[in-house]
Order: structure tokens, then sequence, then C-alpha cells
């Protein structure tokens, strides 16, 4: 059974790990640099919602929520999700998409866009299609990879 809720500071250190070995991957997310305890509580505090995914009393997996952009464009939200490594592929994912996806709705968001799905991550392209997030397009070579090389990323959306 997979629970999600809004993270505590007791989750962090979990948390953390979770995204560093993500930024370590370099498959998904852009960011290099892995978070101290500082940077990491500062990173999930400033979310309109972290969502942290639990089972069997272990954080397994959570997802940051926040508005794509500013002012005119502040009704739409982005999202970033990350899953235990070794609990990949035990519908985690889909759970925390699911919440964000109400948990956007209930905070204002009318639309939800993801700017930067790394075209190699079938997974989550699965996942996100099946939701009902439609394609904006591609950009091509938008993503670096840990070895140097470049990947598509795509953009998607769905509205609330």
């Amino acid at each position: 059974m997979i629970t999600v809720r809004a993270y505590t500071s007791e989750d962090i250190p979990a948390l953390r790990g979770i995204w560093n070995t993500v930024v370590e991957d370099g498959l998904a997310f852009p960011q290099e640099n892995l978070l101290d305890n500082s940077e990491a509580a500062a990173l999930f505090a400033a979310q309109s919602r972290t969502g942290v995914a639990v089972m069997n009393g272990e954080v397994v997996g959570l997802y940051i929520l926040h508005p794509n952009n500013v002012g005119r464009c502040g009704h739409i939200a982005n999202t970033s999700y990350a899953v235990k490594s070794d609990l990949r592929g035990q519908h985690i994912g889909d759970a925390l998409v699911k919440d964000s996806l109400v948990q956007a709705k209930a905070l204002g968001f009318t639309l939800m866009q993801f700017n930067a799905v790394v075209a190699a991550n079938a997974p989550a392209i699965h996942l996100y299609e099946r939701l009902g997030f439609q394609p904006l397009g591609t950009v091509p070579g938008g993503f670096r990879m840990k070895d140097g090389h470049f990947e598509d990323i795509r953009l998607y959306w769905i509205a609330l």
C-alpha cells in the first residue's frame, strides 16, 4: 500500500537521499549538484507542496510542486518526481503523479506543464501519457547526459 502525504522536516534526510540519487544518475533532473541537509530543507520548504510517498513505513518517493512561471502564467503548475531507485516499477510514480494533480488543483492551478522530460525516460513518458498528459513538442538535444551526449526533451501538459 502506497500513501502520499505532505512532507515533514523528519522526512528531509530520506528525501535528500532520493533526490541526490536522481541527480547523481544524471538521467532525469537537470541539476548537477547534490544537496546538503540545509539546501534540501530549503528546497522542499520553498515548494507550493512537497509530497512524500510512503510504503510500509518507509519514504520511497517524492514530488515538488510549484508554479511553472510567474504572474500571468502563475496558474500553470510544474512538478518533478523522484522514486527510490531500488523500488522503481512498483507504481510509486503513479501514486505521486495522481496526488500531485489533485493537490495542484486544490492549490488553484488550472494546468500542469512539464518542461523537460528526457526522451530516453520511457517509463516516465508511458506514465504521463497513460494519465492523460498531452505532448507539446520536442526540443532536440535539450538535455546533456552525464557522459556529455545530448538527448531530446519532451514537453507535456494536462488540464486540471
